[in-house]
C-alpha cells in the first residue's frame, strides 16, 4: 500500500481509509485545502464577535454554559486536551492508529470543524512519516480519550512511534516532520478530541478485515469439505438459487471453482444422503456473514461522508453560523458494528466444528488428531481446544456495547452509544477470527497428508501456499508457531487478482 496516494479533496470511502491505515499516502489537495482555510476564516469571526459557540468561547460538557473571553480561549484548546487525555492500557496498534488519523483528516477536510490548515497539515504530515501517537486503547465511552492523545502530540506532548519502533516524545515527532509544536487557537482543541473519526477509522479497517478473512474462510472450508468427502451437490448452482442470498450465491460460486476437478470429492460422491451442517451449511452460514458485511458497508460510509464535529460552523465570515448538534453520536455506526461482530463470531464458530471434524477419528475416517500412528502423537489434538476457547472468547466479545449506556459529564451526557467500543471489540473478535481459520487451514492441509487420491487444482494452490510457510507436523514443535507463522498470510488476499470481496470488490 505504499504506494498509493489517497487525495481528500473528494472525501474517501472506506476502501481508501483501509488503504491509509496499511501504509498509502495522503495527500490534501487544492479542494480540500481551501475548505479547510474557508472554515478557519469563520471560527475567527464567531470568536471576535463573541458569538457563544460551544467550545469556542465556552466550556465543554456540563460548562456549555460558561463563556470563556477571547484571551483565554488558547488556554481552552490546550487544557481540553490535557484533560481528555486519559486514556489507559496497551497502545492500539499501527493500522488501527493510521486508519483513527486519516478518518480524522478526513473530517477536517470538510471545513466544518474549523480548524487552521497549519493543524491538517502536521497531522497529514505525520501520517505520512508514519511518526504515530502512542494512543492508549482503553478508557473511552466513545472517542475523547483517543483522540486526545493523537493531539497532545501536534502540541509538542504525549510521545510518538516512529516507522523504527523507536519510541520519540511529542516535541521530538514535530521536529522530525520539520515543525515546530502547535499553539492551538479557538475551538482547536475541542475538535482534535471532537467527532466520530475514531469508531469510523477503526470501522474502515475492521470491515477491510473482514472482507480478507471471510476469503479465507471460503478457503478453508473448502479443503476441509474436501478431506471429509462432503457433497458437493449441496453447492451446486441451481440448488443455491432456491435461497436469495447475494452472499450465499458468491460463496457457493467459490465453492464450486475450489472443488471442481477434485479426485477426492469424485469419489465419495453419493456416499452419504447429506452432510451435517458445519459442511453442507458454508454456503448459507458465510453467506450470511458476507451479507451483513455488504449491509454494513454504506452505514460505515455514510458516518465517514458526514460532518460529526460540534458543533460545526457554516456560513460565511460576514454570516458566521455556528451549529450545535449530536452528530458525534454515533448510534448508526455502533448498531452496525455490534451486528457485525455477531456475524464474525458465527463464522469462528463455524470454522471450529469443522476442525473439530478433522480431528475426531468417529467422523473422519482419518488418523486421530491428524496425528502420526500410536499414542505418543496428540497432533492437532489441542489445537482444536485453542479454537474452542476463542470462540468461547468471542462470544462474550460478540455482546452489544450499544446496550451499555451510561451516564457522564454531569448528565449532560446522559445517554451513550460505544461505538468505539463496539469497532474495538470486533476487532478483537476478528483477531480470534483470524486465528481459529488459520487453524483450520493447518488442520486442513494436515489432513491431505494422510490421503491419496489428488487434490482439486484450487485446493492445490492453497494446499502450497501453507506449505510454503509450514511443513506438515509430526509432534516436534509447538503448534502456537505454525498458527502465528500464518497470521500474515491471512491478512493479505486469499485469491489474488480474483476477489470475490463485496463490500471493497
Amino acid at each position: 500500500m505504499t504506494g498509493t496516494t489517497v487525495s481528500l479533496d473528494e472525501s474517501p470511502d472506506a476502501a481508501a481509509i483501509a488503504a491509509l491505515a496499511r501504509g498509502a499516502r495522503l495527500e490534501l489537495g487544492p479542494a480540500a485545502r481551501a475548505r479547510v482555510a474557508a472554515g478557519r476564516r469563520i471560527v475567527e469571526a464567531l470568536s471576535e464577535r463573541g458569538i457563544r459557540g460551544y467550545g469556542i468561547n465556552t466550556g465543554v460538557g456540563a460548562l456549555c454554559d460558561t463563556i470563556i473571553p477571547l484571551e483565554e480561549q488558547r488556554a481552552l484548546s490546550r487544557r481540553i486536551l490535557f484533560s481528555h487525555a486519559c486514556g489507559l492500557g496497551a497502545p492500539l496498534g499501527r493500522a488501527e492508529t493510521r486508519a483513527v488519523m486519516a478518518a480524522q483528516l478526513s473530517g477536517f477536510a470538510k471545513g466544518a470543524s474549523g480548524v487552521r490548515p497549519e493543524l491538517v497539515e502536521a497531522l497529514a504530515a505525520l501520517l505520512n512519516a508514519d511518526l504515530l501517537p502512542l494512543v492508549p486503547s482503553r478508557g473511552s465511552v466513545g472517542y475523547l480519550t483517543h483522540a486526545a492523545a493523537i493531539g497532545l502530540v501536534l502540541i509538542g506532548a504525549g510521545a510518538a512511534i516512529g516507522p523504527d519502533g523507536a519510541r520519540l516524545a511529542g516535541g521530538a515527532a514535530m521536529a522530525a516532520i520539520g515543525r515546530q509544536p502547535l499553539v492551538l487557537e479557538a475551538k482547536e482543541g475541542l475538535s482534535l478530541v471532537n467527532g466520530t473519526p475514531c469508531s469510523t477509522g477503526l470501522a474502515c479497517l475492521a470491515l477491510d478485515r473482514l472482507a480478507r478473512l471471510l476469503d479465507w474462510a471460503d478457503a478453508a472450508a473448502a479443503m476441509t469439505c474436501e478431506s471429509l468427502g462432503a457433497q458437493a451437490g449441496a453447492f451446486d448452482a441451481e440448488t443455491l438459487a432456491l435461497r436469495r442470498s447475494d452472499g450465499l450465491q458468491a460463496v457457493g460460486a467459490r465453492l464450486r471453482a475450489l472443488l471442481a476437478g477434485s479426485p477426492l470429492v469424485a469419489a465419495r460422491a453419493g456416499r452419504r444422503t447429506q452432510d451435517p451442517l458445519s459442511l453442507r451449511a458454508v454456503p448459507q452460514i458465510h453467506g450470511a456473514v458476507r451479507d451483513a458485511l455488504a449491509q454494513a458497508l454504506p452505514v460505515v460510509e455514510r458516518e465517514l461522508a458526514s460532518v460529526t464535529d460540534n458543533p460545526a460552523v457554516g456560513g460565511t465570515p460576514q454570516a458566521p453560523e455556528v451549529r450545535s448538534q449530536a452528530h458525534a453520536v454515533a448510534a448508526a455506526l455502533g448498531l452496525a458494528l455490534d451486528g457485525l461482530g455477531v456475524a464474525a463470531a458465527e463464522l469462528a464458530a463455524i470454522a471450529e466444528r469443522r476442525i473439530d471434524r478433522l480431528v475426531n477419528p468417529l467422523v473422519s475416517g482419518l488418523p486421530a488428531f491428524l496425528a502420526e500412528a500410536g499414542g505418543t502423537f496428540s497432533g492437532f489434538m489441542i489445537a482444536q481446544y485453542t479454537a474452542a476457547a476463542l470462540v468461547a472468547e468471542n462470544r462474550r466479545h460478540a455482546l452489544p456495547a450499544s446496550l451499555d449506556g451510561g451516564i457522564t459529564s454531569a448528565l449532560q451526557e446522559d445517554m451513550l452509544t460505544h461505538a468505539t467500543p463496539a469497532a474495538v471489540k470486533l476487532l478483537a473478535i476478528l483477531d480470534n477470527l483470524r486465528d481459529v481459520i488459520a487453524i483450520e487451514l493447518l488442520a486442513a492441509a494436515q489432513a491431505y497428508e494422510f490421503q491419496a487420491g489428488g487434490r482439486a487444482p484450487g485446493t492445490d494452490a492453497l494446499y502450497a501456499r501453507i506449505r510454503a510457510l509450514v511443513p506438515a507436523y509430526r509432534d516436534d514443535r509447538p503448534l502456537s508457531g505454525d498458527i502465528a507463522a500464518l497470521g500474515p498470510l491471512l491478512e493479505s488476499p486469499a485469491f489474488p487478482g480474483e476477489t470475490m470481496r463485496p463490500a471493497f470488490g
